[in-house]
């Protein structure tokens, strides 16, 4: 059957006929003269540009599960929101090379071909249709057995790989969520997949640096710690804890030294570093009867963004990492907003997003700290904690958009939303580094 081209493919058609005795002229030209990246049709780029999406396709993948290797990956590439997806079942056969003008009348920039080798590895190719050849290639293993935990991540992983051979960033799939759910912390998969409980009690989770363990708190009514767990062994350790104190909301330094949270008392509540391995804590603010909480760090590790209510009414505030040098950094100058919360510093280092109390709801915003400007990036329901992923791009935050108080997921780039969780209620979402090594 002859595939009908859409019009937007016929002007371009006509126009080359015009052209033809310009283009016999060209094909006498030596060689040299006609470049890579003077080559017709579509092709993948080098450098992604803000809202331009490629489109991919996945081809079908013969073999046990095959098909759900092709759903997820096809998935995590439509989740990065740099790519258009052609569903698979639209794909071609493809016996050999693809030919690639066919793929270039759809509409098709780059395919991912897989291929599931005897000792059970994927050998993935990356195709650029517009200059017709093979981008990359390269061998990855698959944990069996087939959609366990491991084996999901480790196509995650592919994805993420694919990712930053045509854009230069690699991906966000391969990471995870941890949230609080009914007083326990769990984790999720970047595409909402394998829930699971990591800890018996706890909430507002954090993650360390290298993915492989939380800190989180535990309001027992007795003595309130800040706990550690191992997510790979699953041992726990107590980091702070005392009588009649009640320590909350930890944070992370970003070589993993040091945690900071805050511990309240009738006194107030104020922020506190402590190594992680065990020793003396230090006191970070003062505030005299107010309360100091809610701690990020900036990506050097050199500052600290917290919310204090010190001018009598919660505002997000910015200081060394000793407490020096105190800057109000939500200033309350863009409309009805006297609550502000829950903030969180972008990996970049560029923004701040937080929680803010707009038109007697709670939207997501975020501020750069370079202008001090204001984005609103969420609009429908309750919207709070936010959390960024390590693209510095997409944030994961606590919505009623849904009804019961869910995780969902925003690009800030497009204001493109997914729900995240389902089922119990979900809150308190902390995003994972990339999990590499995992």
């Amino acid at each position: 059957m002859a595939l009908r081209l859409p019009s937007r493919f016929l002007r371009p058609i006509r126009a080359t006929a015009a052209l033809l005795p310009v283009l016999v002229g060209l094909a006498l030209l030596p060689a040299p003269a006609l470049r890579a990246q003077d080559a017709p049709g579509v092709r993948l780029g080098l450098k992604y540009v803000a809202g331009e999406k490629k489109a991919l396709i996945v081809l079908p993948i013969a073999g046990t599960r095959g098909d759900s290797l092709a759903l997820m990956l096809s998935r995590d590439f439509t989740n990065s929101d740099r790519f258009s997806v052609v569903s698979t079942s639209a794909a071609p056969p493809v016996n050999g090379s693809p030919n690639y003008p066919l793929f270039s009348k759809l509409g098709v920039d780059g395919i991912v071909q897989v291929t599931i080798l005897p000792s059970g590895w994927a050998r993935v190719a990356l195709h650029d249709v517009g200059l017709k050849v093979v981008k990359n290639t390269r061998d990855f293993p698959l944990p069996a057995p087939v959609l366990s935990p491991a084996w999901r991540m480790a196509v995650h992983g592919i994805a993420d790989a694919a990712e930053e051979w045509i854009t230069g960033q690699r991906g966000i799939a391969q990471t995870r969520i941890a949230f609080t759910r009914g007083g326990r912390i769990y984790t999720v998969d970047s595409d909402g997949a394998n829930v699971t409980a990591v800890t018996p009690s706890g909430m507002s989770p954090q993650w360390l640096p290298t993915g492989r363990g939380i800190v989180y708190h535990v309001l027992d009514g007795v003595r309130n710690p800040i706990m550690y767990t191992d997510l790979v062994t699953g041992a726990q350790r107590t980091i702070a804890s005392a009588p009649g104190v009640e320590h909350s909301s930890a944070a992370v330094s970003p070589d993993g030294r040091t945690v900071v949270y805050a511990r309240g008392t009738e006194s107030g509540t104020d922020l506190y570093a402590q190594p992680l391995e065990g020793g003396p804590a230090r006191r970070i603010t003062v505030g005299r009867g107010r309360a100091s909480t809610q701690p990020s760090f900036s990506p050097d590790g050199q500052r600290l963004t917290y919310m204090s209510d010190r001018s009598g009414h919660p505002e997000v505030y910015i200081s060394d990492v000793d407490g020096a040098n105190v800057d109000l950094l939500t200033s309350g100058s863009f409309g009805d907003n006297d609550y502000r919360s829950g903030p969180d510093w972008s990996p970049d280092g560029r923004l701040v997003a937080f929680s803010s109390r707009n038109n007697k709801t709670f939207q997501i915003m975020t501020i750069n700290l370079r202008d001090q400007t204001t984005r609103i990036v969420t609009t429908d329901g309750r919207n709070e904690d936010p959390s960024w992923a390590p693209d510095s791009r997409h944030l994961v935050f606590t919505s009623t958009k849904s009804g019961t108080r869910q995780l969902w997921i925003v690009d800030t780039e497009s204001g493109a939303t997914r729900q995240l969780t389902f089922g119990p209620e979900a809150r308190l979402a902390a995003w994972s580094p990339r999990l590499l090594s995992q």
